[in-house]
């Protein structure tokens, strides 16, 4: 599908003095609608860069796919149930994004995991048929999941799934990834201020000309309070939460987003948004402030140098004291 452009504004750029036009593209991409803002002086130019932009995350979607049957990671599970246990050789980028995860893993002590998927199916099917599975079947599920049965060969490109039945799921940190990679394409075509976002994931570089950083909004838990906006640069921000992702069973209101230690989905209202050096370790971490114990998560996220993060769970906020920095006042 074409890049759809939009035109949005003229900006005369001071001190350059040359005519800088604000463009817009969107495409569908990942399930979600994907959408590049930037700056440039040429529009021919700048649909280029879209349209490279756009093929990157397209390549990233063949690789993390849990949807697509040729996706890399589908293939991959299916030769490990017939062989489990063996070192199979992996992309590049797919050792890229399983070492941030990983790490992530290690450091949340499994709060965060890639290995999700066969609960993640289970959860998708209960989500629908909103009928809670079976002590059985969910512990068979469980059985398949741990980040510590995958073993990453970083240097040579393998990865080992120690047992069948593994299913990898990186919807917790695809995106964040894919924003990344789109941006590094971006800058390589000339393009120095930009936003890619993909639903809850946004990475952004330099300000747009004449602004100390892109506005960001932060959408509130609750739809009383006012909405929170931030000045960015140069890194990344991800929100996850069940605002508008939930589903009530037997009377009980279940997150989207997955507690590994029962296999369902997480129970109250809650809300994180991290903010990070990059979209892949933004995406990962909003994930782990939405799961932890708010004290727990902080440690964590204050671990990944000049991460900050506010997340708001049953309507009780916690706020990382670097976060500030980053809101309009």
């Amino acid at each position: 599908m074409p890049a759809v452009l939009f035109v949005i504004a003229a900006i005369a750029a001071c001190g350059n003095c040359y005519a800088v036009e604000r463009f817009e593209f969107e495409e569908p991409h990942m399930g979600t609608k994907v959408r590049l803002v930037m700056y440039a002086d040429d529009g021919d130019a700048a649909l280029k860069a879209s349209r490279a932009a756009f093929f990157r995350i397209k390549e990233i979607e063949q690789i993390l796919s849990d949807y697509k049957p040729d996706s890399e990671i589908i293939k991959l599970c299916i030769a490990n149930d017939a062989t489990p246990g063996t070192a199979f050789g992996i992309s590049n980028d797919l050792a890229k994004v399983l070492a941030v995860a990983m790490d992530v893993s290690k450091k949340s002590d499994g709060a965060f995991d890639v290995t999700v998927g066969p609960l993640s199916k289970l959860w998708r099917e209960t989500r629908k048929t909103k009928k809670l599975p079976d002590a059985a079947t969910l512990a068979a599920a469980k059985a398949k999941v741990g980040w510590e049965k995958l073993t990453l060969d970083a240097a040579k490109k393998t990865l080992t799934l120690r047992e069948p039945g593994m299913r990898l799921d990186f919807g917790g940190i695809g995106k964040g990834f894919a924003a990344d990679e789109a941006m590094i394409v971006l800058k390589e075509a000339g393009v120095s201020s930009a936003l890619v976002a993909m639903s809850g994931d946004i990475a952004v570089s330099d300000a747009p000309p004449g602004q100390q950083g892109w506005t960001v909004e932060i959408t509130p838990l609750n739809p009383k309070d006012s909405s929170r906006k931030m000045s960015l640069k140069n890194v990344a921000v991800s929100t996850s939460g069940d605002l508008f992702q939930n589903v009530e069973i037997n009377g009980i209101r279940y997150s989207h987003v997955l507690d590994l230690k029962t296999g369902l989905g997480l129970t109250g209202f809650r809300s994180a948004t991290v903010i990070a050096k990059d979209g892949t370790h933004a995406d990962a971490l909003s994930k782990v402030a939405s799961v932890m114990p708010a004290e727990e998560a902080l440690k964590v996220i204050q671990s990944y140098k000049g991460s900050a993060f506010v997340t708001v769970k049953d309507q009780k906020p916690l706020k990382s004291p670097s976060f500030n920095d980053h809101l309009i006042k």
